[in-house]
């Protein structure tokens, strides 16, 4: 599927969403708020796919929001879309994304400045490139992390680093980035498509109903205290236990063979 800048394949139980303005390194568009939305939506509802990555062409995964055209009157950020219109919150690419089941990569092709850093940081994963930076220059324009960012900062670094680097909005190289935390690996840039493949790969080979609930889990737990997550992770292993994807792994295990899960 092919939209107007944002693509979507799947192939091997991995569907690629791919950021595809490389002449405006990837800003977000209005029109791409939508399409974006469109394709995370499909990609948590698709019997084809397990995993998904979320990358960019060009030399850069996401240089944050168009504010060419906000600056001229039109698309995010101008007075008439802050203004003049109601926005949905709940049908936006990080509220959406916050809610997948699924697994999603980030391959940082290139750099993430504001919004894209912060659409990176929704991701389960991610896998960056060496030559790649992380730009929180939210404070230099003038606005906040709009998207994700307060939320996701403090929990993954703690409050005092965080508030450094939202404070200064100094850019993050890939070295920093992976010293913090905020990346899983730093790779050669020309690696980061076959690196993020061959992990999506890897999670693609287990349990797609397990992953999933081990997902749900997590993300619940962010805001659960201990006896009470602890229910809820039992609640989701009961259906799992009369699932034909445990009966493969027990099987597989005992028959010191590699399973094969379906997803039922």
């Amino acid at each position: 599927i092919v939209m107007a800048d944002v693509r979507y394949e799947v192939a091997d139980m991995v569907a690629t969403i791919t950021l595809d303005r490389p002449e405006r390194m990837n800003t977000i568009s209005v029109p791409m708020l939508d399409e974006l939305t469109a394709l995370l939506l499909r990609a948590n509802a698709d019997a084809a796919a397990r995993v998904v990555v979320l990358t960019g062409t060009g030399r850069a995964f996401c240089a944050g929001l168009d504010l060419n055209a906000a600056s001229s009157g039109e698309g995010i950020g101008s007075s008439a879309a802050t203004f003049g219109a109601t926005i949905d919150l709940r049908n936006t690419p990080p509220t959406v994304l916050f809610a997948m089941d699924k697994p999603v990569i980030c391959a940082l092709n290139g750099s993430a400045a504001g919004y894209g850093m912060d659409l990176a940081l929704g991701c389960d994963i991610r896998v960056m490139a060496d030559d790649a930076k992380l730009a929180p220059a939210f404070v230099k324009r003038g606005v906040l992390p709009e998207s994700g960012g307060t939320w996701f900062l403090p929990r993954m670094l703690g409050w005092a680093k965080a508030a450094e680097i939202v404070f200064t909005g100094r850019t993050l190289g890939a070295a920093e980035c992976l010293s913090d935390g905020l990346v899983n690996r730093v790779v050669p840039a020309g690696e980061v498509a076959k690196v993020a493949r061959t992990l999506a790969l890897e999670i693609a080979a287990n349990a797609p109903l397990a992953v999933q609930a081990a997902k749900r889990m997590m993300r619940m737990g962010l805001d659960e205290p201990f006896d009470t997550h602890v229910q809820h992770v039992y609640l989701q292993l009961l259906p799992l236990f009369r699932s034909e994807d445990f009966r493969e792994g027990m099987a597989s295990f005992l028959e010191k063979r590699a399973p094969v899960f379906n997803g039922r």
